[in-house]
């Protein structure tokens, strides 16, 4: 299978995967491009607004997600922490209220590899936390589609 039959099995060319770091205060946001290829960021969510679910329809609704990624935090020996127990609800959740596929990725070392890549751009700190949960979607999405196109050869 090529990566436009891997595109079209995921995306009709309009729609996106939609890829979120869930965090205890922020979710990061990231998309795919509509061929399925790559992962933009879009936004961090504050958990601790109230509309916090209104914000993630409305990103739902304007890039036309049909898939959704999650990232699943894992203990280094693989086993699943209180944190990964909330993103597996959190999942269920998002696939009962979108009625859409949901799936959860290992995100193992994603904040590491977000802020290794933020520091070699030399950020500064303050201007990292601002971004480093959206940049941690962006790697969650990235290692999903890539990791699809992989299963698809």
């Amino acid at each position: 299978m090529d990566s436009d039959d891997f595109a079209s099995m995921h995306i009709d060319g309009r729609s996106r995967i939609l890829g979120l770091d869930i965090g205890d205060r922020r979710i990061g946001v990231a998309v795919s491009d509509s061929f399925g290829w790559t992962a933009q960021g879009v936004t961090v969510i504050d958990r601790e607004n109230r509309n916090w679910l209104q914000e993630l329809d409305e990103i739902v609704e304007h890039y036309q997600i049909k898939e959704m990624v999650v990232g699943l935090p894992r203990n280094m020996n693989g086993t699943i922490g209180p944190r990964g127990k909330l993103c597996r609800e959190l999942a269920d959740q998002l696939k009962k209220r979108y009625d859409c596929p949901v799936h959860l990725w290992d995100e193992r070392l994603s904040t590491v590899a977000a802020e290794r890549t933020l520091i070699d751009a030399d950020l500064s700190r303050r201007k990292r936390k601002k971004v480093i949960d959206q940049m941690a979607a962006i790697w969650i999405l990235q290692g999903f589609l890539d990791g699809m196109r992989r299963q698809s050869k």
